[in-house]
């Protein structure tokens, strides 16, 4: 997991020394945001955000904005320079540099589709991933990993599906005929599926390396947008903005 950060802040600084962004005194903030301005009024009431499990990080870098989930959160105020050399010892501070790349790749137009979508997009987004899953690999067997209510329903509704979940919670409930299980099956649950699809947030809390190389992946979600982009992985994410 420090390697993926250390290559990132690498290439994140040449960028950033490109463009002469490191030696000026911009600040950048990060805030938590409500449910509300997060996602809106979508019709259930299942989203992590709604339970008060996760909030979405904000920074602001310029005009540019850029999200990151996590379950630590709070404000923050620095520069540029302050996050990138700062210390990514916890979710709180690695949502703070996660949604400080995001907006500062949107500023300089590497990226857009950082922040979340809203009301009935992420019931849209989710019937749209099934139909990409079953245009581009077919009728296989599907491992989703972060507990995302609509895309668990529009998985399990046509493919065999398990999916893998921090949320005490969660685990071991029953949700659209799926039986959402810990962190512990995870090597179980790789090695059974034919794809992994997993959410952004696993960037934030420390789990990403348990993903990464094995089998056929992508992530989904506007948390990993601009690490994504700067590493060059898949990301599905059509209805954010």
């Amino acid at each position: 997991m420090k390697e993926v950060y250390e290559e990132v802040k690498e290439k994140l600084v040449e960028i950033c020394k490109s463009q002469n962004l490191l030696t000026q005194p911009v600040k950048v903030r990060a805030r938590a945001l409500t449910t509300e301005e997060a996602i809106g009024n979508p019709e259930a009431d299942d989203f992590p955000l709604q339970k008060g499990k996760e909030r979405l990080m904000q920074a602001k870098f310029f005009q540019s904005l850029g999200q990151a989930f996590t379950d630590q959160y709070g404000d923050f105020e620095g520069t540029l320079g302050d996050i990138l050399n700062g210390s990514l010892e916890n979710n709180f501070r690695r949502a703070v540099f996660v949604s400080t790349v995001n907006a500062v790749l949107r500023y300089l137009g590497r990226i857009d589709k950082t922040i979340h979508c809203r009301d009935r997009e992420p019931a849209d987004c989710a019937t749209e991933l099934a139909s990409y899953i079953k245009r581009n690999y077919g009728i296989i067997k599907i491992a989703l990993i972060g507990f995302q209510p609509r895309m668990v329903e529009s998985l399990a509704a046509q493919f065999s599906l398990r999916v893998l979940d921090m949320d005490q919670d969660n685990i071991g409930a029953r949700k659209f005929h799926v039986t959402i299980e810990g962190a512990e099956k995870t090597d179980e649950t790789v090695g059974w599926a034919d794809l992994v699809v997993v959410t952004g947030t696993t960037l934030v809390n420390g789990t990403i390396a348990n993903f990464l190389g094995k089998k056929h992946n992508f992530f989904y979600g506007t948390t990993i947008s601009g690490v994504a982009h700067l590493m060059n992985w898949k990301r599905f994410c059509p209805r954010s903005h």
